[in-house]
């Protein structure tokens, strides 16, 4: 594949060899940036467990201390005055039987779902059209709940949900190009210590088999997780 002559100035600056801590990965994003739009910075795991095996799924949350960068659509299934919540909260989309009839036509045009207990009865028959698209809201990510103002606030200010694939990868979009150094290291330092955390009891060996960090238009760095190993015993 033939690359560009920023992408090779790029990789001009990147020990392919060498593991960077994520302070250092994150200033040579930053002073090597050379697109004129805001790339998302990305990290992205490989982890040492099955996700064939039920209790070896690597699901959670994590709330970046600053935010994603990124204006959070957020549809709430909900009636009544959880509806007016909704709203209050800052909701983009709010409805019930309406609103799951315009999913039903394959409408899809925001980033999360949120709904409460009593809205199960309808989001069953959604399942081919929000499953695929990682959207059913689910009670062990606090996407259904009877507290839609704190859900919602959560989603709004940087809450983000995380998902092992059928390859073991895992990976999330954890700030801007734009951001301070600073917080995109924190934020990244987040993601990490969310999945260490989530962890399966069941998973043996090496957990975290690689790490890297990237920009939208950038090459991979890879991130020393050596620090990491202690934790994933």
């Amino acid at each position: 594949m033939k690359h560009s002559k920023k992408q090779t100035a790029f990789r001009g600056h990147v020990d392919r060899l060498k593991k960077y801590s994520v302070a250092d990965a994150v200033r040579i994003l930053k002073e090597n940036h050379y697109v004129k739009f805001d790339e998302s910075v990305e990290v992205a795991m490989r982890l040492g467990v099955n996700p064939k095996h039920a209790d070896q799924m690597v699901r959670g949350t994590v709330s970046l201390p600053h935010g994603t960068g990124k204006t959070v659509r957020i549809a709430v299934f909900a009636a009544g005055e959880k509806a007016a919540e909704a709203k209050a909260a800052g909701a983009d989309f709010v409805g019930a039987d309406d609103l799951a009839e315009k999913v039903k036509g394959g409408w899809t045009d925001f980033d999360v779902a949120v709904a409460t207990p009593d809205m199960m009865r309808i989001l069953g028959g959604l399942g081919k059209v929000l499953g695929p698209r990682g959207l059913m809201p689910n009670p062990k990510t606090g996407t259904v709940t009877m507290d839609i103002t704190k859900a919602v606030g959560e989603l709004k200010g940087g809450k983000i949900e995380f998902r092992i694939d059928k390859q073991a990868n895992i990976a999330a979009a954890v700030a801007k190009i734009s951001f301070e150094e600073n917080k995109s290291a924190e934020n990244a330092r987040a993601f990490i210590d969310a999945v260490v955390r989530a962890k399966p009891a069941t998973a043996k060996g090496a957990y975290i088999l690689s790490l890297t960090m990237s920009a939208t238009m950038s090459p991979g760095i890879r991130l020393d997780h050596s620090h990491l190993a202690a934790e994933t015993k």
